[in-house]
């Protein structure tokens, strides 16, 4: 399911958005093993050692190289792919760092996750974290990585080709008839095939429960008695499913653009839908006051009719882009909804809508194409792999078959009459998925946990603040600090008190009084 800019840094902006139509989820994953963690505030967690079997990846060696630009090294991390059978097969996981630059004394490693989930966190580091964070935050920690496990270069899903996913990203979203309806189940179908067909091993073992045992191997054999943390969008649901595992473990952990574990596929996705009609809302708003507005210059209301009306015209004639491939309905939605992340973006959007209405779609394509992370040269990334892998093992499906997304409409289009069709349709692809649930939503307290700085946006399209404030109040030691303002996450958004919050905290150890305000 960010890039602090969507255009700035594509693997953050990215990897949250994948989020999106992939059915995001976020209930907590269960397992029958656990790498010693403690789900109560026993404490007892950070002080046991782990068992025999777990015991040689907890003291490995990590042989850490040179790596993409000056100062970055990487090494490769293992881990049991099944932690019921720690003696059994393991994983290689990719791993990068950036040690600290001082002055002042190391604090000692600070993991960073953009989010997705299938963002890659080393990609993360290399092009943002390591070189974009705060400087005094750079100064005392080592800057750290890790992509999880099906992500990137860690044992990565695949499902389809170049060419099967652009034939998958085309599909009507918004299926009109029976002969749509079908083609969208039969490419829902052939998307979770190729998965099992490509990626059959390790995809029941790509767990949250399990990334987040995989950063307490990589936090021991980094050294540190506990793990910080920054993690964005589904990384505070990653972030959040370690302190619940580790609470004595747990040391400053800041949980960026937050996801509620307690509610249903089905609540996710109808708030995220929610979320992101209010970012539209917000773009809408700005749009109309605009000259070079091509949704009119009336009301929020009136441009978003147009644009419906737009998606409308679109699904029966798509629009060339100057290529093989047309501008979809599908594309389209995607092209407009990706560039609801970041408000820096809303200019682009613009121009690009101007032209796609004008016959001219390149400029959403190319916007739908940085969603999905498509190359030049028609690769993809393993995002949307990934997106959908974690999420369809982390909680039962929103939508167990295509009758009760029907039955759903309504609701979903009453709160978005624009995407509303579009978010309910794409929350079924779990209910075809090879590999049956593990988790189960729930409420995560970390009972014994330090402190712990979530962090919301008021108009967050893809983690609506509603959930930060939940996860907040349902966490034993959670402090909200709120950015009241624009686009998904809030650190390094421009706001010097959301900045200074969070770096006081990470450097001081001092988390802002609870409920304080930024804009």
């Amino acid at each position: 399911m960010d890039r602090r800019r969507l255009l700035r840094s594509s693997a953050l902006a990215l990897a949250a958005t994948g989020l999106l139509l992939s059915g995001c989820t976020g209930g907590g994953s269960s397992s029958s093993a656990s790498a010693t963690p403690t789900k109560g505030g026993s404490g007892q967690g950070a002080r046991s050692a782990p068992t025999a079997e777990l015991k040689p990846y907890y003291t490995q060696k990590l042989s850490w190289r040179k790596c993409g630009t000056s100062g970055f090294e990487c090494a490769t991390l293992k881990a049991p792919l099944d932690y019921a059978k720690p003696g059994g097969d393991s994983v290689e996981l990719a791993v990068a760092r950036k040690k600290a630059t001082g002055p002042g004394s190391r604090l000692g490693s600070l993991h960073v996750n953009p989010g997705g989930p299938g963002g890659s966190a080393v990609d993360f580091l290399q092009s943002y974290a390591g070189i974009g964070y705060p400087a005094p935050v750079r100064a005392r920690y080592d800057m750290v990585a890790m992509d999880p496990r099906g992500v990137a270069r860690s044992e990565p899903v695949e499902c389809l080709d170049g060419k099967g996913m652009d034939a998958y990203t085309r599909v009507d979203q918004t299926p009109d008839d029976q002969r749509d309806e079908a083609e969208l189940l039969a490419a829902l179908k052939d998307f979770a095939a190729g998965c099992e067909k490509k990626s059959g091993t390790v995809l029941p073992h790509v767990s949250t429960v399990n990334a987040a045992r995989d950063m307490d191997v990589f936090r021991a054999v980094l050294g540190d008695a506990k793990l910080s943390y920054v993690g964005a969008s589904y990384g505070t649901f990653l972030g959040a499913t370690y302190a619940e595992l580790f609470p004595a473990r747990t040391g400053r952990l800041v949980l960026d653009g937050a996801m509620d574990p307690s509610l249903s596929a089905r609540q996710l996705n109808r708030d995220q839908t929610e979320g992101f009609q209010t970012a539209f809302r917000a773009f809408a708003t700005d749009c109309v006051k605009r000259k070079d507005c091509p949704l009119g210059r009336t009301s929020a209301e009136d441009a978003g009719a147009r644009l419906k009306a737009f998606f409308t015209r679109v699904d029966g004639k798509p629009v060339a882009t100057g290529e093989s491939r047309e501008l979809t309905e599908s594309l389209a939605t995607t092209g407009v909804l990706a560039a609801m992340y970041d408000e820096a973006a809303w200019p682009q959007l613009r121009v690009a809508l101007t032209d796609a209405m004008a016959g001219r779609g390149a400029g959403l394509l190319t916007l739908a194409d940085a969603y999905y992370e498509r190359e030049t040269d028609g690769t993809y990334s393993n995002l949307m792999f990934a997106n959908a892998a974690v999420n369809c093992l982390d909680a039962p499906p929103a939508f167990p078959d295509e009758r009760e997304v029907r039955a759903a409409l309504p609701d979903f289009e009453e709160v978005s009459p624009a995407f509303g069709r579009n978010f309910a349709w794409a929350a079924l692809n779990c209910a075809y998925w090879p590999t049956p649930a593990t988790g189960t939503p729930h409420r995560i307290e970390a009972k014994g946990a330090a402190p712990i700085l979530v962090v919301g946006t008021t108009r967050d399209p893809a983690t609506p603040y509603k959930w930060s404030r939940s996860l907040a109040s349902q966490l034993s030691s959670g402090r909200l600090l709120t950015y009241d303002g624009d686009g998904h996450t809030a650190y390094g958004r421009g706001s010097d008190c959301i900045d200074t919050a969070i770096n006081t905290y990470l450097i001081e150890g001092t988390p802002p009084q609870d409920g304080k305000r930024c804009r």
